[in-house]
């Protein structure tokens, strides 16, 4: 094969690779809309379970007594890394075995899973602003509906 020929072929190549990796980011986020219920506010109380750093979202975890006191754990879609990294946020900023309560709306599926708004850390009430849709601020702050029972 001739070097032009091997150039091209080469060029081809990377194209399709970086083609592949540009659609494999972009099926995996999504919109707020598309998973989450921006008309089923939520607030619960519990205790952090863990926390995960990842692209494109952070993810917070934490256990919530049910009504009939059965321990149910949550998972709570939180801004990118970055976001809250410029905001104050750092890997350690809540602890495991911390009580926190969640503002936020529920997952569109029904799962134990949700869109936090607000992260409020019990021991201190210190705000920490979670949010990772584009009409919502780090503060805690939306543009849009409250969930029930805040200011």
């Amino acid at each position: 094969m001739s070097d032009k020929k091997t150039l091209l072929v080469v060029r081809a190549l990377l194209l399709f690779a970086l083609f592949a990796a540009a659609t494999v980011v972009a099926y995996a986020h999504h919109s707020f809309g598309a998973e989450f219920d921006s008309n089923k506010p939520i607030k619960m109380n519990g205790v952090v379970t863990r926390l995960e750093w990842t692209n494109p979202h952070v993810y917070l975890f934490i256990d919530v007594q049910d009504k009939a006191g059965r321990v149910v754990n949550w998972g709570f879609e939180m801004g990118p890394p970055h976001m809250l990294q410029k905001a104050g946020w750092k890997r350690n900023s809540l602890a495991i075995g911390e009580e926190v309560q969640i503002e936020g709306w529920l997952a569109r599926d029904g799962s134990n899973h949700g869109n936090a708004r607000r992260v409020t850390r019990k021991s201190t009430g210190e705000v920490l602003g979670a949010a990772s849709s584009g009409a919502q601020t780090l503060g805690g702050g939306n543009q849009g509906q409250k969930p029930k029972g805040t200011n």
